[in-house]
């Protein structure tokens, strides 16, 4: 059974930093795409940032410069650091793991529980 576990969320001051990890369990195949999504309340789940095994990281425009996506294949452990947080990064952020695809939403078999991300001004 595939389980993806978040963790590292928090509430920080705005310019402050965090680390999420998402550790995941029951499959090794790491060819496919892994990501991080992030809801807010009201608003539609986004992509913030995405890596596969012969993909490049990528990140959406808000993020760029300010999150850095990252992949331990010998822990099957994803992480995204994040600095330089703003009040607008506040959401509840997502691992999602197996997609063919790496920057489309619907494609991503897994997903985990996520952890919350509250950046105050």
């Amino acid at each position: 059974q595939v389980q993806l576990v978040e963790s590292g969320g928090g509430s920080v001051q705005a310019g402050g930093s965090l680390r999420l990890s998402c550790a995941a369990s029951g499959y090794t195949d790491t060819k496919y795409c892994m990501g991080w999504f992030r809801q807010a309340p009201g608003k539609e789940r986004e992509g913030v940032a995405a890596i596969g095994s012969v993909v490049l990281p990528m990140y959406a425009d808000s993020v760029k410069g300010r999150f850095t996506i990252s992949l331990d294949n010998a822990n099957n452990t994803l992480y995204l650091q994040m600095n330089s947080l703003r009040p607008e990064d506040t959401a509840m952020y997502y691992c999602a793991a197996v997609s063919p695809v790496c920057w489309t939403r619907e494609t991503y078999k897994y997903w985990g529980h996520g952890t919350q991300v509250t950046v105050s001004s």
